[in-house]
């Protein structure tokens, strides 16, 4: 049996306290491939790597199961604030 995105956003939400957590399964419900979008304060002062670092370890269980695992983003909560503005100044122009 596979993991799940209910498993693989609780592990996230419970150990990195995220502002914002997308996970998308795309095994076709297997749950051996996710997408994973996160904004957490944990990101503060961190290098994408030690990022990416920090998701995998906070996955370590469920990443016995997964295959591949795509982080698309790694965000601090201040880097997540001006993406939002800057794409709502897109949409706006």
């Amino acid at each position: 049996m596979g993991v799940t995105k209910e498993q693989v956003e609780s592990s996230l939400t419970s150990k990195l306290k995220p502002l914002h957590l997308e996970v998308i399964d795309t095994s076709g419900g297997c749950g051996a491939s996710f997408l994973i979008e996160i904004v957490s304060e944990q990101f503060e002062g961190k290098r994408l790597l030690e990022r990416h670092r920090i998701v995998n370890a906070a996955l370590e269980e469920e990443m016995k199961e997964i295959h591949a695992l795509s982080i698309r983003k790694a965000l601090t909560p201040e880097q997540w604030k001006q993406q939002q503005e800057a794409e709502k100044s897109k949409s706006d122009a």
